[in-house]
């Protein structure tokens, strides 16, 4: 599963711009299962299993990764630029981008410290603050290179670090991916939809399309999600921990997780859950679509999430890939 998830997270694919990590997936699922794009891009898979379910099953993650959209370029050729999805401006101040189709390379630039006032020194950069730097002299040049409009993507290797955690980028929701496209190469006990969305990251758009489209009666939404598990750090503040398994919500700031599904995760495996009531993710557009939708979330922990430098433990993407393996056999029967 590390080669499959290197491939993804090196693929570039900010929320709207799904095309090149929806290809590599269908080129690693097309001969074991049956699918479509639906008419905003989500990659909707039904693989046919031992039985047919009285009710449906769909187990899904996201495809878009977090990024930049250049908005403006100024009279000096360095660009303005916008988020697309929730960013901390302070992970990405001198980070290395790629712009545009040309993945024209930049540096994200602030202010010379020398140059802020006490104040300014004392405050969280804004992104209104920063700019990319492409080594162009002037407006005129830059425009040669790149447009408004153009996506902005993190130029991050992927990195094994120690014996057993991995560094990238995109690990949001790459993971969710990776276990999805491992699962589709197995026989499952029920039929079962497998859902790649776009567009989760602003706004839950791709899975409000795709739950109507799929219209399951339950589902399992892969995810990452954030740890803090470092030195300093403690209590309910540190969200989750890498190493200590698969993070199964009872309630984020979107969903109020099943209480019987979340239990059967529990009851299955050795999981953890959020000890924050934070974020969200696809289960909050789902379960609400239709005539409801029962939903239960499990998510990869991640430390440094939405930054070119994520990281994960792999003993946590196996022991989520083993639960959800048993959890698409358990849901059908309940």
């Amino acid at each position: 599963m590390k080669e499959i998830l290197k491939e993804l997270c090196l693929t570039d694919g900010i929320s709207g711009d799904e095309g090149a990590v929806r290809d590599l997936i269908i080129s690693k699922i097309k001969d074991v299962c049956d699918y479509s794009i639906d008419n905003l891009g989500n990659l909707i898979c039904f693989k046919k299993g031992k039985k047919k379910p009285k009710k449906k099953l769909m187990i899904c993650a996201h495809m878009d990764e977090v990024g930049l959209m250049v908005t403006y370029i100024r009279s000096d050729g360095t660009l303005s630029f916008g988020t697309v999805g929730g960013i901390d401006p302070s992970v990405i101040i001198g980070r290395q981008v790629r712009i545009g189709q040309n993945r024209i390379s930049g540096v994200v630039g602030s202010t010379a410290v020398h140059n802020l006032s006490k104040d300014e020194r004392e405050k969280a950069p804004e992104t209104d603050s920063l700019y990319i730097d492409i080594g162009a002299a002037s407006k005129e040049e830059a425009e040669k290179y790149v447009s408004l409009g153009d996506n902005v993507y993190f130029d991050s290797e992927f990195t094994e670090l120690g014996d057993h955690r991995i560094k990238a980028k995109a690990l949001d929701d790459r993971a969710g991916c990776a276990l999805m496209i491992k699962l589709l190469h197995e026989k499952p006990e029920y039929d079962t939809y497998f859902v790649f969305n776009v567009q989760e990251e602003i706004g839950l758009r791709g899975s409000t399309v795709s739950a109507f489209s799929v219209a399951p009666d339950f589902a399992i939404v892969l995810e990452a999600t954030t740890a803090a598990d470092i030195d300093g750090v403690s209590g309910a503040k540190r969200v989750c921990a890498l190493g200590d398994g698969p993070v199964v919500s009872f309630m984020d700031r979107s969903t109020i997780y099943d209480k019987e599904l979340y239990q059967l995760a529990f009851d299955i495996a050795t999981c953890q859950t959020k000890t924050m009531i934070a974020g969200g993710n696809d289960s909050g557009a789902i379960h609400i679509s239709g005539n409801g939708v029962r939903t239960i979330a499990i998510s990869v922990p991640c430390r440094y999430l939405h930054s070119p430098s994520s990281v994960i433990e792999m003993s946590d993407l196996e022991s989520s890939y083993k639960l959800v393996k048993i959890l698409a056999r358990r849901i059908p029967e309940l």
